[in-house]
């Protein structure tokens, strides 16, 4: 036989429940830092606040703000059955905070030299959401 394939199959998706009132308060264009300080594990929010640091050139800035995020989808993926591996798709919307962060952490530690942390990023990213590859 060539082929291998995994028996016990992959484990199902993980797929986070929404933080409405973050949620809404980024959707009505409330500042990302205010939407973070009342919803301190809103990813969404700190994912919001990378990107703008990252896009102003506030690289470290937008490392910061990234890993926390990254770190506060960490905790809300284990709560909710993730064990470190498997699927974590980007077309669930709650999803899209954690997967936004660690795309951020990616991009600011490639900017810092920190290539071991973009290949852990860019690897996770891959094997959360291989259509997320690129």
């Amino acid at each position: 036989m060539t082929h291998s394939h995994n028996l016990l199959g992959e484990p199902p998706a993980t797929l986070l429940p929404g933080i409405p009132a973050a949620d809404d308060a980024l959707a009505a264009g409330t500042d990302p830092a205010e939407v973070a300080a009342a919803n301190p594990t809103s990813s969404a929010a700190w994912a919001a606040l990378a990107e703008a640091a990252l896009t102003g050139g506030r690289t470290i800035e937008a490392y910061a703000y990234a890993r926390t995020g990254y770190h506060r989808g960490l905790d809300a993926l284990r709560r909710n059955g993730w064990k470190g591996y498997g699927p974590v798709p980007w077309s669930h919307q709650p999803n899209q905070g954690f997967l936004r962060c660690v795309t951020v952490l990616a991009k600011a530690a490639e900017a810092i030299g920190e290539v071991d942390e973009q290949e852990r990023c860019t690897q996770l990213l891959r094997d959360c959401d291989p259509s997320l590859a690129a």
